[in-house]
């Protein structure tokens, strides 16, 4: 565990040291996702918007550059919490700084996982990947790792880009969270996006 920064609450990086990255870190990637054209297209605060609320845990999977863990930060309040997960360490300091210092926000944590496994432990009320479901070779494992995390009625929202994702190969993720116990709570129209809100069966 190296402790990086200041910032707000838990402003630390959990490290794991195996290596394997699904998409290599290069400024231009970065850029790519962090630019004022794409958060005009897909406001963070507008596809958040009523689903978490202060006091809520939250975990953003496959976090980024760090725009929707801050809007979870805020929106969950200094009461709640946030855990923020990146296979990339470097994206993981990145998003980090969009945090630090902002007292209003809830805690986050930082947490390097491995390809293999999220590798964190929670009771969650929400969580998020946006745009990174279909980088993962196993979403069997993935969809039952998340299934655990959260609470009885939680909800996991899942985004992915229609120009990576095919209709049928969106159907099958679909069957793939329904097997691991997911069932659909909405399917929200999002631009450039499939995406379809989970809930876990109480």
């Amino acid at each position: 565990m190296a402790d990086l920064s200041e910032g707000s609450g838990s402003m630390t990086i959990l490290e794991n040291t195996s290596s394997g990255q699904v998409c290599g870190y290069t400024f231009w990637h970065l850029l790519m996702l962090d630019n004022p054209v794409r958060r005009l297209l897909q406001n963070p605060e507008k596809i958040l918007a009523g689903h978490i609320r202060p006091g809520m845990t939250a975990i953003d999977i496959g976090c980024g550059p760090g725009d929707f863990t801050r809007v979870m930060a805020a929106m969950a309040g200094e009461s709640g919490s946030v855990i923020s997960v990146d296979l990339q360490k470097e994206m993981l300091e990145h998003a980090q700084g969009k945090c630090r210092n902002d007292r209003s926000l809830a805690p986050i944590t930082w947490h390097q996982c491995r390809p293999d496994s999220l590798g964190i432990t929670a009771d969650a009320d929400f969580a998020l990947s946006f745009y990174m479901v279909h980088e993962v070779p196993d979403q069997d494992r993935l969809f039952r790792e998340v299934f655990a995390l959260l609470k009885p009625k939680g909800r996991y929202l899942v985004v992915e880009p229609v120009f990576h994702v095919t209709d049928a190969a969106f159907a099958a993720t679909l069957d793939t969270a329904k097997q691991a116990g997911f069932r659909v709570a909405g399917e929200p129209s999002l631009p450039l996006s499939r995406a379809v809100l989970f809930e876990k069966a109480a």
